[in-house]
């Protein structure tokens, strides 16, 4: 049986994952939660745990809204504590160090299909938090311990947090939608918590790309959530203008309108695995997300 230790109690990742590793492969972990709000953890013991999933952090950030020192503690929780807590980790004689990072450390190619070759490069401190949280983590001395950095693209499913929810409202409201055609990869919780389970089973180590097997279209997935609440969205090429236009609007529209509607997406290649992780294909994943 492996033991496992997920780091960030009430976090969304962290929820999931531990209830889908209890409630499908129950026989095979152990797994407990700790809470790294407070500085309680650091007395604690990490000694006997196989692997430690850190999925502990801030994110969701309205860029507007956080003054300096908030942005410092972006990097106080997302980059310091992340450091710390793997070299607990490492000194405790941990197996394997699962690191949760984001597709926003390469948030400055909007557009972009990223490849094996596609620089970091973060818009904002919340992606060069993460940048600086990978780089803390490849220069710590880790002796024995095997480091697993995962970069996903958007995660959502039921009861998610960030772009999904918005892209739910507006299938409730909209009778029209424009044709959009762009290309995002996303990652449903499901495939997550899969591709974690079996990079634990199989100890592995280094730099990881999951995603879902298709690439998603922001009008693709509006119309398909529709469809579940019983709504017919029609979707019009006629309107592929305002698509063009909101995403140049200074401010928070145009913000929201790149991370709805724009480009940003992995290579397909990058995201290749020896075993299948994708329990769900987009289709039946937006269905399970909205019930």
């Amino acid at each position: 049986m492996k033991k496992i230790l997920i780091t960030g109690i009430n976090s969304y990742v962290g929820c999931n994952l531990k209830k889908y590793l209890e409630e499908n492969f129950g026989s095979e972990f152990e797994v407990h939660c700790i809470s790294l709000r407070d500085g309680s953890w650091k007395n604690g013991s990490f000694v006997g745990y196989d692997s430690i999933v850190h999925v502990a952090g801030l994110a969701h950030v309205d860029v507007d809204k956080i003054d300096d020192e908030g942005k410092k503690n972006y990097y106080r929780i997302n980059s310091e504590l992340t450091e710390a807590v793997a070299k607990k980790a490492a000194d405790e004689c941990v197996n394997q160090f699962i690191f949760l990072s984001s597709i926003i450390v390469y948030s400055a190619f909007k557009g972009a299909c990223i490849t094996k070759d596609t620089p970091l490069g973060a818009e904002n401190f919340y992606g060069d938090s993460k940048i600086q949280a990978e780089k803390r983590l490849n220069l710590l001395d880790k002796g024995n311990m095997k480091l697993v950095i995962l970069r996903p693209p958007m995660i959502y499913g039921r009861n998610s947090r960030g772009n999904y929810p918005f892209l739910s409202k507006l299938a409730s409201k909209v009778l029209f939608f424009p044709a959009t055609n762009n290309k995002r990869s996303m990652l449903y919780i499901e495939n997550l918590c899969e591709f974690i389970r079996l990079v634990i089973v199989n100890d592995e180590e280094g730099l990881f790309f999951p995603q879902n097997g298709e690439y998603s279209d922001t009008a693709y997935v509006i119309r398909e959530i529709g469809n579940i609440k019983g709504r017919s969205i029609k979707i019009l090429n006629i309107l592929h203008w305002t698509v063009s236009f909101s995403k140049k609007i200074p401010g928070k529209i145009g913000v929201l309108a790149n991370k709805a509607f724009g480009d940003l997406c992995y290579d397909m290649s990058l995201s290749e695995y020896k075993v299948n992780y994708r329990i769900c294909d987009l289709k039946e994943s937006i269905k399970r997300t909205e019930g």
